[in-house]
C-alpha cells in the first residue's frame, strides 16, 4: 500500500527557493519511480520532474530545468522537491506521485498524495 504524504509548501518571494517533501508511509517506496507535478485550476495538470527507483536518473519539464531538483532517500522512503529562482507562474498545487515507469505523464494505476500549494509573490 502506498501512501504519499506532501509537505514543504508555502508563501515565498519571487526569486526565493523552497524545498517539497513528500514521504510514503508503506513498504515498497524503493520499488516506484516518483515524481511531480502540478496543477492550477482549470488546468490539465503538469508534469514537473520524475526520478528513478534508485535515484540514478531524473528528468526535467523544460520550464523548471536548471531551477529545480529533484532527489530521494530511500532509507527515509521520501522524495524531495528543491525549487530555487521562484517566479510566480510556479505557483500552483504541486503533487507528488508513484509510478511504475521514469516517463513524463501520468496513469490511471499511479498512487498520488494530496498535494501543497506554493504560492509565488512579485
Amino acid at each position: 500500500q502506498v501512501q504519499l504524504v506532501e509537505s514543504g509548501g508555502g508563501l515565498v518571494q519571487a526569486g526565493g527557493s523552497l524545498r517539497l517533501s513528500c514521504t510514503d508511509s508503506g513498504r515498497t517506496f524503493s520499488s516506484y519511480a516518483m515524481g511531480w507535478f502540478r496543477q492550477a485550476p482549470g488546468k490539465e495538470r503538469e508534469f514537473v520532474a520524475v526520478i528513478n527507483w534508485i535515484g540514478g536518473r531524473t528528468k526535467y519539464a523544460d520550464s523548471v530545468k536548471g531551477r529545480f531538483t529533484i532527489s530521494r532517500d530511500n532509507a527515509k522512503n521520501t522524495v524531495y522537491l528543491q525549487m530555487d529562482s521562484l517566479k510566480p507562474e510556479d505557483t500552483t498545487v504541486y503533487y507528488c506521485n508513484a509510478k511504475s515507469n521514469i516517463d513524463t505523464t501520468w496513469r490511471a494505476d499511479d498512487y498520488w498524495g494530496q498535494g501543497t500549494q506554493v504560492t509565488v509573490s512579485t
